[in-house]
Parts: structure tokens; C-alpha cells; sequence
């Protein structure tokens, strides 16, 4: 493998822009996807179900695209056919998901909503998965903390942007959010898909166009290939961490799906997702959603100092705290304006959550197995949030009498779960710091 020349900051900012267009979509799917999934018809128990189409694509689209972007070649580079391909698909389904209803005469527009929900994920992670593995394609060792600091930094300015954009549109621009007819999607949220579409395909032309890839000669290793067996023994740390990550990625999801009708219902005071109110709950959740995801954004650049100092399994555990605390504090609040609050907390969990586990999982990983480990590790992220896919709407049903209210302070308690499992979690920095 040939020794990679670093790059300067504007070249590691153009490699990474397209990621800002690719979490400005998704920031759209996150904040307004419940709002109109239950606008085309779909009951507050069922949202978990549609819920499901985002972890199970990440779970089989990444380790399939990672696989296959590691095997091309051609006149448009290794990772970038990838970028392009999943902008495109992305682009379209962004701008047909808020027209469903248009095609209803031929199927339910909730079906339609639905289908084009997994469409929208699938696409989502054709672009995402390699935008990762450019970094370490791109940029020698010392310079892959401050790429990913990079992606860090642009996840959270479209995740930002994108979660406040039917507000703004709304509040500032005049776009209204009531919808033109009964069952459709209002114009605010409508020019926010068009707008993200299109923010995200030139944000990821815009990469394709300024960066440039390594021929192949590059990626050659000369390390023997080890046995199966050997190649696939699970190390320790992560066995650990499989738990902490369970408990995390089970309230993030709840969180996701639950939050909009929460606060519609104990907010606004409404359970009709067609009405005015309903409309403007949603939106609000956007400002809220987008103030957690610019809260990460800060604290992802500063976690790794607050670990320097008490080390990174206290860090983490007092980040996931935070988020439990700010989960369950929803129930005690009564005024909408004041859940700004728990978003600070809720940002901070999101940050560690993003970091701090794979810090301390990378260090437990033989260098050559690095790839393969972190794709393994992709799991933790995407089987809580099946599983709460499949159970989520029944406990919400059977047990918590269709309040979503209880599924946030569920996912407040399980927060709590993680943040003691992580003190069982062999971190060997740690270690290595307390002798």
C-alpha cells in the first residue's frame, strides 16, 4: 500500500460536502416521515412498523455497497458511482414521498408513503456507506480524526438546516402549514422535500466534481489473509458494548417515531393528524430535532477532551445519563417552548453515541480487521432498532394504553441501562490510564 500524501483543509471539506446534503434529507425523513405516514392513514401503534424499513435496509444495503465499492474500478473512480447513484434515487423519492396521494388512485397512499420510505433509506445508505470508507481512502492515519471531524461537523449543519426548514418556511416564508385538501400533505413540508432534494443531489455532484481517487495500486496490501474462524472471532469489548448500544439505539428509534405524536397530543392538544395543530406540532419537533443534532455537532469536538480528562467509559455514561434524563423530564414539562431543554441534554447523548463507542472498540480491533469489525459492529445500531420495530407498537398498544408519552420515558429508563451497562465495557485506554 502506497503512503498517502495529506490533504488541506478545503480538499477534506469538499471530499466530506456531500454528506451535508445526504443528513439534510434525512433529517427531513426523521422529523416529518410519522407526521405523514399518519396523515396518509397510518395509526400511532403502526408508525414502528414503517419504522422498520430503516434499520433493516442500513442492515443490508452497507455491508453489501461497503463490499462492492472495495471491488470497483472504473473511469468514474471506486466510491463515487456509489455517491451518484444513491443521490439520484434519494433525489426522486424525496420529491414523490409528500405527493402520495396523487397515486392513490392506484394503491393507499400510506402504502405509497411506505414504500417510498424504504426506497428513501435504501438510497440513503447506497450514498452514505462509502462516503465513509472515502475518509480512509482518502487521507493518511493522522489525518483521519480530523475527516471524520469534518463529516462530523457537516452531519450536523444539514441535520440542522434540514429539521428546521418547514418552520422556517412556514414562519418566515409565508408556506403554509395547513394542507390544500383533506389527506394531503401541507405546502411548508411539500418545498422542504423539493428544497432537500436538491441540496442533496449538488451538495454530492459537488464532491464528485472537486475530489479525485487513488488508483488501485493504492489499496494493495501485502498481508496474508487469515483463516475464517480467526478472521471472525468476536473480541470482548465488543461483546460488551453490543448491550450499551442496544439500550442507546432502542430509545433513539422510540424517540424518532414517538416524539411528533407526544407532542401533538400533551402540546398541542390534538390527536388528528390532519388538523392545523397537528401540522404545527410537527414542525415544532423539526426545531426541536434540529437543536439536538447542532448540539452534537459541538459536542462531538469536545467529547474527546472531556474523555482525556475522565476517561472515556465515565464520558459516556454521564452522555447517555444526560439523555435519559432529558427524556423522562418530557413528562414534567408543560409548556412546548421549554422542550428545547431536554434537546441540549438529548444532543449531548447523540454526540457520545456517535463517538465514544467506537473509540473504544477501535482499540480492542486488530488493524487488519478493522474493516470487517466495524461493519459487524453496524449491527448494534440496526437490530434495536428492529426489534423495536416489531415490539414498539405492541407496548405502546398493550401496555402504555396508545400514549406515546410512556414510549419517550421508556426510552428515557433504557438510556439509563446504558449508561450503567458501558461500566462493564473493558476499554483498554482506560485501563492503560489508571495504572
Amino acid at each position: 500500500m502506497k503512503n498517502k500524501p495529506r490533504l488541506s483543509f478545503w480538499q477534506i471539506w469538499n471530499m466530506s460536502f456531500g454528506f451535508l446534503g445526504i443528513q439534510f434529507g434525512f433529517a427531513l425523513q426523521n422529523a416529518n416521515a410519522s407526521k405523514i405516514l399518519l396523515t396518509f392513514g397510518a395509526k400511532v401503534d403502526e408508525l414502528s412498523w414503517f419504522w422498520l424499513v430503516a434499520p433493516i435496509t442500513g442492515m443490508l444495503i452497507q455491508p453489501l455497497i461497503g463490499f462492492m465499492s472495495d471491488k470497483t474500478w472504473n473511469r468514474f473512480g471506486r466510491r463515487r458511482p456509489y455517491f451518484l447513484v444513491g443521490a439520484l434515487f434519494t433525489s426522486i423519492a424525496l420529491v414523490m414521498m409528500p405527493n402520495a396521494p396523487y397515486f392513490a388512485g392506484y394503491i393507499a397512499p400510506m402504502f405509497i408513503g411506505g414504500g417510498l420510505l424504504m426506497i428513501m433509506d435504501a438510497s440513503i445508505n447506497i450514498s452514505m456507506e462509502p462516503f465513509r470508507a472515502l475518509v480512509a481512502d482518502k487521507l493518511p492515519d493522522e489525518q483521519h480524526a480530523l475527516g471524520f471531524s469534518m463529516q462530523t461537523l457537516l452531519i450536523g449543519i444539514g441535520a440542522v438546516v434540514g429539521s428546521w426548514l418547514p418552520y422556517i418556511l412556514s414562519n418566515w416564508f409565508g408556506f403554509s402549514s395547513a394542507a390544500n385538501t383533506a389527506g394531503s400533505i401541507s405546502p411548508n413540508v411539500v418545498w422542504s422535500f423539493y428544497i432537500g432534494a436538491a441540496v442533496l443531489l449538488t451538495s454530492i455532484v459537488w464532491t464528485v466534481l472537486k475530489t479525485d481517487e487513488y488508483p488501485p495500486e493504492y489499496y494493495r496490501s501485502d498481508e496474508q489473509e487469515t483463516g475464517i474462524k480467526e478472521r471472525f472471532k468476536i473480541p470482548k469489548t465488543m461483546w460488551q458494548l453490543l448491550l450499551v448500544q442496544f439500550f442507546a439505539w432502542f430509545a433513539l428509534f422510540s424517540m424518532w417515531v414517538y416524539t411528533t405524536p407526544t407532542v401533538a397530543q400533551h402540546f398541542f392538544g390534538t390527536i388528528d393528524p390532519k388538523s392545523l395543530k397537528y401540522q404545527e406540532a410537527g414542525n415544532w419537533v423539526g426545531i426541536l430535532f434540529g437543536v439536538y443534532n447542532g448540539v452534537s455537532a459541538i459536542i462531538a469536538l469536545l467529547i474527546p477532551r472531556i474523555a482525556d480528562k475522565i476517561g472515556r467509559r465515565a464520558t459516556h455514561s454521564l452522555a447517555l445519563s444526560l439523555g435519559g434524563i432529558s427524556f423522562i423530564s418530557f413528562y414534567f414539562i408543560t409548556d412546548a417552548n421549554f422542550l428545547l431543554i431536554p434537546m441540549v441534554g438529548i444532543g449531548f447523548a447523540w454526540g457520545s453515541i456517535l463517538a465514544m463507542p467506537y473509540a473504544m472498540l477501535a482499540n480492542s480491533i486488530p488493524p487488519n480487521k478493522m474493516g470487517v469489525f466495524m461493519g459487524l459492529f453496524n449491527m448494534s445500531i440496526t437490530i434495536p432498532q428492529v426489534v423495536n420495530g416489531i415490539f414498539g407498537g405492541l407496548i405502546l398498544k398493550y401496555f402504555f394504553g396508545g400514549d406515546p408519552m410512556w414510549s419517550i420515558i421508556m426510552a428515557g429508563g433504557l438510556m439509563f441501562c446504558g449508561a450503567i451497562a458501558t461500566f462493564f465495557v473493558t476499554d483498554k485506554l482506560d485501563l492503560k490510564k489508571s495504572r
